[in-house]
């Protein structure tokens, strides 16, 4: 196991009704911000009780934060941020509202451009409060410091770090009303994110596997449940729980994490509009056929503990391992194949030069080069 420091500073406030403690928790003299996405929180009967909560505050709203938050719409809320002095922000609706507020926060303090801070998270040197009513499950942002924005004019999306919610409201019942596929992508997007920090062959931590394997079993049981039933308050407490223990940091101590499917995934988005949890479904098994080996010892116990994979055979334990992966993927529903989204070799071909020119590498020994990424897409196909 590595040294490591963990501190996780946000507290999370879970349950049916919560939201109504939103009052107490935000001071009386705040000038805050409230940040909405395209207006879902009006049918869910959140933003009334949002409302309703804050009743005896000073706020305003700012509207429009997309799914891949755009730095071009978050340049109006800063401005606007600025202008009005604004020294609080309570983020309202799913994981993209969050990281776009994340850099919202960080940006209001900044006298240069947001995008910077985006490309160098170093020059941030202080952040307005913020802290969120979570209503999507998926990307765990309403517990950790990483937020995900785009660029329209280069049609680039990066992750950067900024810093951790005040607190965070999860009410399960604000997700009953959720599109089937939203849901779907949110479950892909925790699982996947369990995968990036567990499937790593260095890492040596038998209680940091079994908490990761814990949470994979979970969202495979409730999977099916869910499908059947988004209504269930059980099974949608353990999702909104699940997505946000999947990427806190308590399963990743002392331990190294890959984040490869990330960074390709990222480029997909970027480059085709394809919702976040939709290309992770189709980069992770391409490229765990690709780099099967460097995660052998990895894979062998994930398709044992897993999937019950009794196999003698190593290579085709993998395979079976892997293949029931995606078939979990296609269960939920999602697509696996870029084929059945019709992207092409020319996305493909986008994506591997980009990684050419950056000059980086990745995965968990940075052995993925821009040669190994255009292998993986040739499989997505």
């Amino acid at each position: 196991m590595r040294n490591f420091s963990f501190q996780n500073t946000t507290k999370l406030i879970f349950g049916e009704g919560s939201i109504s403690k939103i009052s107490s928790e935000i001071p009386h003299d705040k000038r805050i911000m409230l940040t909405f996405g395209g207006g879902s929180v009006k049918q869910n009967g959140v933003y009334e009780q949002v409302r309703a909560a804050l009743a005896n505050h000073n706020y305003m709203e700012f509207w429009g934060i997309e799914p891949n938050p755009k730095v071009e719409t978050l340049r109006e809320a800063i401005e606007l941020g600025k202008r009005k002095n604004i020294d609080f922000i309570l983020a309202v609706g799913g994981g993209s509202v969050l990281d776009g507020t994340k850099l919202i926060a960080s940006a209001i303090p900044y006298p240069g451009d947001a995008w910077q801070l985006v490309l160098n998270p170093f020059l941030i040197q202080s952040t307005v409060p913020f802290a969120d009513v979570i209503t999507l499950p998926a990307t765990g942002s309403e517990m950790n410091e990483g937020a995900v924005i785009s660029n329209l004019d280069t049609r680039e999306k990066y992750a950067f770090q900024s810093a951790y919610p005040q607190f965070s409201i999860l009410d399960p019942s604000t997700t009953f009303s959720l599109p089937p596929f939203q849901i779907a992508c949110g479950i892909a997007d925790s699982f996947i994110h369990v995968m990036e920090q567990y499937l790593v062959d260095k890492n040596n931590s038998p209680l940091m596997d079994r908490w990761a394997e814990g949470l994979l079993l979970t969202l495979i049981e409730i999977a099916p449940k869910i499908r059947q039933n988004q209504h269930d308050y059980e099974q949608m407490a353990n999702f909104m729980l699940s997505a946000t223990m999947a990427l806190n940091g308590f399963i990743s101590m002392g331990c190294f994490s890959d984040w490869a499917t990330h960074m390709i995934g990222h480029e997909l988005t970027a480059l085709t509009g394809l919702t976040h949890g939709e290309t992770l479904v189709i980069v992770e098994p391409a490229l765990l056929r690709i780099m099967k080996n460097e995660k052998r010892k990895k894979l062998l116990q994930f398709a044992e503990r897993i999937w019950n994979i009794s196999e003698s055979d190593e290579d085709k334990k993998i395979a079976l391992a892997i293949e029931k992966t995606e078939q979990f993927y296609r269960s939920l529903p999602l697509k696996t194949k870029l084929s059945e989204h019709n992207i092409g070799d020319d996305v493909c071909e986008e994506i591997a030069n980009r990684f050419y020119k950056r000059g980086i590498r990745l995965g968990e020994n940075a052995t993925i080069n821009a040669d190994t990424v255009k292998k993986i897409l040739e499989l997505c196909k």
